[in-house]
């Protein structure tokens, strides 16, 4: 729609100003810009090229949200008449960068994520990462900061399928730490499935780690009285057992984990849980805690 100010630059200063300092070449035209005074523009420095047919608005030092913004409008091709979001603008910032604009994942300097709805659409352009989709809803993305983004629902689902395919370099610890935040800040993330991690992985890691560290090898899965604990020390009585969320969730195990530490506590042996956060995510903590317990190590 056609920007009705009393001249042109004033109307390309508002449009980037609600575009986190970006234009495309389509709204430069409907202000009455034409090719000729986009390239005279660019000469004077007043406006710069970001991809083919955008520009930021006299600086090219953009911030991120003018990185993805840019994006949008370099893929998508919008904004169009529209009543949803993704079929206004034809795109959508996702994947990592949707995380990062979410506050889910600390950004990176990798190129913008951005969802292109169908099977056909644009080249690829230098800084921008394509991801199609033929499933994508209009309720799958909405705007934040006037950007359009996938949900984070839809945002935690395609980090999911690129852990699962081990694409666009996101980590399972990476996806444990969005979800994580989301639930932090409220984000509505729907049902997610349970994590196929099973109790002899998280087990296989903390010995890893015991083994980094050069901490003495624990027994394992031994029954101590009518428990079987994950780790023990012998000598030094002290069992340690590794929590992870499936096994460990719900009213009733926290009940029986209750029961299980008075038992062991009343058997002499020292107790240390350890979560599966803490084993991945916090070895070196973890391990000066052992260290300190067993009696080895300098911090002993």
């Amino acid at each position: 729609m056609r920007e009705e100010f009393a001249s042109p630059d004033l109307s390309i200063s508002r449009i980037a100003d609600r575009q986190h300092g970006v234009v495309a070449a389509n709204q430069l035209h409907e202000t009455g810009i034409d090719k000729d005074g986009i390239r005279r523009r660019v000469q004077a420095g007043r406006l710069h090229r970001l991809h083919r047919g955008v520009y930021a608005v006299g600086h090219r030092a953009v911030s991120k949200e003018g990185k993805w913004m840019a994006a949008v409008l370099a893929i998508g091709g919008g904004p169009f008449r529209s009543a949803d979001v993704i079929g206004r603008w034809g795109a959508a910032i996702s994947h990592r960068s949707a995380a990062d604009l979410w506050g889910l994942l600390a950004g990176n300097d990798g190129p913008a994520d951005v969802f292109l709805v169908g099977e056909s659409g644009r080249a690829k352009r230098r800084g921008i990462r394509i991801h199609r989709s033929i499933t994508l809803l209009p309720a799958d993305v909405t705007l934040r900061g006037g950007i359009p983004v996938t949900t984070p629902a839809r945002t935690i689902l395609d980090l999911r399928r690129a852990v699962a395919r081990r694409a666009g370099g996101i980590s399972e610890r990476e996806l444990r730490r969005a979800i994580r935040q989301a639930e932090i800040l409220g984000l509505p993330i729907g049902e997610l499935p349970p994590r196929k991690r099973t109790r002899s992985d998280l087990e296989d890691a903390f010995l890893r780690l015991c083994h980094r560290h050069r901490l003495p090898s624990p027994e394992v899965n031994v029954r101590v009285g009518q428990d079987l604990v994950d780790f023990l020390w012998r000598d030094q009585r002290l069992v340690v057992e590794t929590d992870g969320y499936i096994y460990h969730r719900g009213r009733v195990a926290f009940e029986d984990d209750r029961d299980r530490d008075l038992r062991l506590r009343g058997l002499g042996f020292d107790l240390i849980r350890i979560s599966e956060k803490q084993v991945d995510e916090e070895a070196g903590r973890v391990a000066k805690t052992l260290a300190a317990a067993l009696r080895v190590g300098p911090d002993a």
